[in-house]
């Protein structure tokens, strides 16, 4: 196995133990991050009708349209706060924060506390 192989193999077990622990319902979808090095995507999940709600990352039109990069923090916090507001306008007020295995650390807490600032409650 090698180096890029472990590290991957490392994130699936996170993500996997983080899961175990929560799941998004109607009322409470899952706010999922997924990250890559030049990139942030974002879903609210339902995982009881096994449906996604909504969804945006950096590469849509709404983020592209701030003229900021998905690969740092204020991208992130960008994100965040287009997240938010597409969550309150599909109805969704509450969440369950997934962070996809990933440390809640830099990008991905920038994004969270974006999303909070723009009205969600996790």
């Amino acid at each position: 196995m090698n180096k890029l192989q472990k590290k991957q193999a490392g994130l699936a077990r996170r993500h996997r133990r983080v899961r175990a622990k929560i799941s998004g319902t109607a009322a409470r979808p899952r706010l999922c991050v997924t990250r890559s090095n030049n990139n942030i995507y974002v879903q609210f999940v339902d995982d009881v009708a096994h449906t996604t709600i909504c969804g945006v990352s950096t590469l849509g039109p709404e983020f592209k349209a701030t003229g900021k990069r998905g690969g740092n923090v204020e991208g992130a916090s960008a994100l965040g706060e287009i997240a938010g507001k597409l969550a309150l306008e599909n109805g969704v007020t509450e969440v369950v924060f997934d962070r996809g295995g990933h440390l809640y650390h830099g990008r991905v807490k920038a994004l969270a506390e974006a999303a909070r600032e723009a009205g969600l409650k996790f």
